[in-house]
């Protein structure tokens, strides 16, 4: 990949559930050494600081009632312009926060790929599908809604229009392991791909990744990649609210980063749910600069030995 100029947004969202601590997500990404490792790969570094909004944080909500519905609509539409301006000259790499922040970085570079006449993909390496509406949530939890957003679902009522919904084929799920009836029902009436942790054990992970990657590369299609910390295994990363056991393992994380930095499709990056207040000593912040290293040019024999403990 020749050098290109890594936006990185600081999205401090934490409306999209009831456990709080992500909002500290993007300055831990900073202090794990985010900027200086990008530079290190010779990129151009722009760090537009964090994002803010004007609503109060949310009060407590009963449960099943949605949670920071006002607070997530802005951050929404504050997040989603950013996405269309740093999209425009470079790789925005959104810093979570939760993944409600992902309802404006994914509407936001899909509006921008439909002006320049490109379909989006979208990779989402999440446990969980993200497929709900505020309608069908039984949580109340909004950062379990945004794939079902920018495909354009209905329910999301008081949020920014959609200008270009996201194709549901061009959508590939990777490493769901955790999936409730009514999402189920949902993916499975839809024509999202995915890939349980089951047929990753059984087939490996390389073949889904490279079938969707030559898909992309055969529509010049622009590719959002979204990355939740609990597509990897707890073990490995504990600093997320929502673990569920069974997860990616470090290298085959590694290795998808990687295959997405060997085809040069990767236009825009979240890294959500980081919780720092769960982590063990700053462990789950290095994992994911690492990560975010491997698909902008690390490659594995470059990696540095690095302390965890």
């Amino acid at each position: 990949m020749d050098p290109v100029t890594c936006h990185l947004v600081g999205a401090p969202v934490d409306s999209g559930k009831r456990r709080a601590g992500c909002l500290m997500g993007p300055d831990a990404m900073r202090t794990a050494g985010l900027e200086a490792t990008l530079l290190e790969l010779g990129h151009r570094v722009i760090d537009h600081g964090n994002l803010a909004i004007t609503s109060p944080r949310p009060e407590p909500a009963p449960q099943g009632a949605t949670f920071g519905l006002q607070q997530t609509i802005e951050w929404t539409a504050t997040i989603a312009r950013t996405a269309r301006q740093t999209i425009a000259s470079g790789i925005p790499i959104f810093l979570g926060g939760d993944h409600a922040l992902s309802l404006g970085s994914l509407s936001g570079v899909a509006a921008h790929a439909a002006e320049q006449g490109r379909a989006q993909f979208v990779l989402w390496l999440d446990a969980h599908t993200d497929f709900h509406t505020p309608g069908t949530t039984t949580s109340g939890n909004l950062h379990g809604t945004p794939l079902a957003y920018a495909t354009g679902q209905p329910g999301f009522d008081g949020f920014p229009p959609i200008d270009a919904p996201v194709i549901q084929e061009n959508v590939c799920i990777l490493g769901l392991r955790s999936v409730d009836r009514a999402e189920r029902i949902a993916l499975e009436n839809s024509a999202i791909s995915y890939h349980d942790m089951r047929a990753i054990d059984e087939g490996g992970i390389v073949r889904p990744v490279r079938k969707f990657l030559e898909r992309v590369a055969s529509k010049g299609g622009a590719l959002h990649v979204s990355f939740d910390v609990d597509f990897l295994d707890p073990t490995v990363a504990p600093a997320v609210g929502t673990t569920v056991p069974g997860g990616a393992t470090l290298r085959e994380a590694h290795l998808v980063m990687e295959m997405l930095h060997d085809s040069g499709l990767m236009t825009s990056l979240d890294l959500v749910e980081l919780n720092p207040f769960l982590d063990e000593r700053g462990r789950t912040a290095k994992v994911l600069v690492d990560l975010a290293a491997s698909a902008l040019g690390r490659r594995v024999f470059d990696r540095p030995t690095r302390s965890f403990d």
